[in-house]
């Protein structure tokens, strides 16, 4: 696990994303559940992710929708939307593994304005991520 990270599976609060334990130097790997909150951006995945920009310079992040994920509220849509503006440039690679049909779109869609590699798996090709991230 990365050390300078917040604690990252806080079931008592009911946060609905968990920092996958294969996360290592400048690759984030997160699993997503439910539907994620402005909290979840808040308090895990914008500061794991800023102290990873801030210690490499490059971020590396594989995003895993597991099958409860469904979705970002409003205020976690906002949250992303910010952090993807103010750090587009900052990242390296990203995968996204699972989730629905709309988030491939997504991510093709937004793929042509970040400079860094994208692409997306279906959530049977975790390790295939995995590899691929780390390649």
């Amino acid at each position: 696990m990365l050390e300078g990270l917040p604690r990252l599976f806080f079931e008592w609060r009911n946060m609905m994303v968990q920092i996958l334990s294969e996360s290592k130097g400048n690759i984030l790997g997160i699993r997503a559940t439910g539907r994620l909150t402005d909290q979840d951006y808040e308090e895990v995945l914008i500061p794991s992710l800023e102290t990873i920009i801030k210690e490499h310079g490059m971020a590396r992040l594989l995003c895993y929708m597991d099958e409860d994920f469904s979705g970002l509220e409003m205020g976690a849509m906002w949250d992303d939307a910010k952090f993807y503006l103010k750090h587009k440039n900052d990242f390296e690679k990203v995968a996204i593994v699972g989730g629905r049909r709309w988030i491939e779109v997504m991510m093709e869609l937004f793929a042509h304005f970040m400079p860094g590699d994208s692409k997306t798996f279906t959530g049977e090709q975790l390790q295939e991520a995995w590899d691929w991230i780390r390649s």
